[in-house]
C-alpha cells in the first residue's frame, strides 16, 4: 500500500475504531468479542482499502464489515454463549447518578442480548448507530422491508420486557 493510502488508513481507524467497537459491543454484548470482531473487520478492510477508497464507501463498508463479523461470530457454535456485560460494568467506581446509568446500560444489554442477531442488529444499527431503513439494510445485506419488519418484532419484544418497563420512555419506546 502507497505511504498516502496507508495514511488514510490510519486516519480513518484512528476516528471510527471506537465506534465500530462500540457497535460490535452492542451485537454481541461481550467486549473482547467486540474487539476481536473489530479487529478482523479493520483487517478485512485493509486488504480491500484502496478499492473502497475509490469508491467512496468506507464508512458503510465499514458496518457492513463488523455487522458481518460479529453475526458470524455469534453463530459459531463457540460463540452461542452471549455475555451480558455484568463484569465490564461491575467493575466501574461510580458514583450518585452514574451508578443508575450504569444499572440502565446493564438492562438495556440484558434485553439486547435475549434478541434474535438480526433483531438486535436492526436496533442497534438503526436506534444506536441512528442509521435510516436504507443504510441498515444495505449494512444487513437485505431489503429495506426485511429491517422494518425485524425492527419491529425486536421492538416488540423489547416492549414487552419486563426489566424494560421502567426504562421505556429513556430509551423511547412508549407503549
Amino acid at each position: 500500500m502507497k505511504p498516502d493510502t496507508e495514511q488514510d488508513y490510519v486516519e480513518f481507524v484512528t476516528a471510527h475504531a471506537n465506534s465500530l467497537c462500540r457497535t460490535a459491543y452492542l451485537l454481541c454484548g461481550d467486549w473482547r468479542r467486540a474487539e476481536d470482531a473489530t479487529q478482523e473487520a479493520l483487517i478485512r478492510m485493509y486488504r480491500v482499502w484502496g478499492r473502497i477508497q475509490r469508491k467512496g464507501v468506507v464508512g458503510a463498508y465499514a458496518r457492513k464489515v463488523v455487522v458481518s463479523t460479529t453475526l458470524d461470530a455469534l453463530r459459531r457454535k463457540s460463540s452461542q454463549e452471549v455475555v451480558t456485560g455484568e463484569e465490564y460494568f461491575a467493575n466501574e467506581t461510580v458514583v450518585g447518578d452514574a451508578l443508575g446509568l450504569v444499572e440502565n446500560r446493564m438492562v438495556i444489554t440484558k434485553a439486547l442480548a435475549e434478541l434474535p442477531p438480526r433483531q438486535r442488529a436492526c436496533v442497534v444499527l438503526r436506534y444506536f448507530d441512528e442509521l435510516s431503513v436504507e443504510e441498515t439494510a444495505l449494512a444487513l445485506d437485505c431489503r429495506p422491508g426485511t429491517v422494518k419488519s425485524q425492527t419491529m418484532r425486536a421492538l416488540d419484544k423489547l416492549r414487552a420486557h419486563p426489566s424494560l418497563a421502567e426504562l421505556s420512555e429513556l430509551i423511547g419506546m412508549e407503549a
